[in-house]
């Protein structure tokens, strides 16, 4: 696991991108309170949990057999980072509705995330394309999988969790120019992660 700290890195540059999560997020925040928003973040980080699973574990078997594969996967996850940072820094920054909301049971606000988690292509390609560059082929790999998936949860958690803490901070400076420059930043983050995984293969 000598690429753990890289994937730690990655892994945060992608959770910290203002997207869908990020916005459901700071929406539960500032329309019903902290409280709220962190049962959103446990089933956005449930989704991811689950997402993971159905993407990276049938994965795991075509890479245990096939080196073929694996260049592949290597390929299609640079490929993936490199449309990752052009799309980010390309894009407007994140704008957030303010008007008020009828409130949302918890559980509600739980199967929400969840659910956005499976309509999220990104997290889909993520686990698909970029997790597997992390997992050593000479070493089992359910191991490698659960701690790279709930390192990825811990992450989320934690990012969300900053960005719903400061609410009331991130959305002016996301909905300014704070948040284009982030995704200047991060979109050459990406570029460069994609030039790397290119270089690798």
């Amino acid at each position: 696991m000598g690429m753990y700290p890289i994937f730690i890195v990655m892994a945060t540059m992608t959770i910290l991108s203002p997207g869908p999560g990020v916005l459901k997020s700071l929406t539960n925040a500032l329309h019903y309170g902290l409280r709220p928003a962190f049962v959103g973040i446990a089933g956005l980080a449930c989704g991811v949990f689950c997402v993971a699973a159905l993407s990276a574990t049938s994965v795991g078997v075509v890479l245990s057999t096939s080196a073929t594969a694996f260049l592949f996967v290597r390929l299609l996850g640079a490929a993936y980072l490199i449309y990752l940072g052009v799309k980010l820094w390309r894009a407007p920054a994140m704008t957030l509705s303010t008007s008020g909301t009828a409130a949302k049971p918890g559980r509600t606000l739980f199967l929400e995330g969840w659910m956005l988690q499976f309509s999220n292509p990104g997290a889909v390609f993520f686990f698909l394309s970029v997790l597997p560059q992390f997992i050593n082929r000479a070493h089992a790999y359910l191991p490698q999988f659960l701690l790279l998936v709930l390192t990825f949860c811990a992450l989320l958690v934690l990012v969300h969790g900053s960005y719903v803490l400061c609410a009331r901070r991130a959305q002016r400076w996301l909905s300014a120019g704070g948040g284009r420059v982030f995704n200047r930043v991060g979109g050459a983050a990406f570029l460069l992660f994609g030039a790397l995984l290119l270089r690798a293969a």
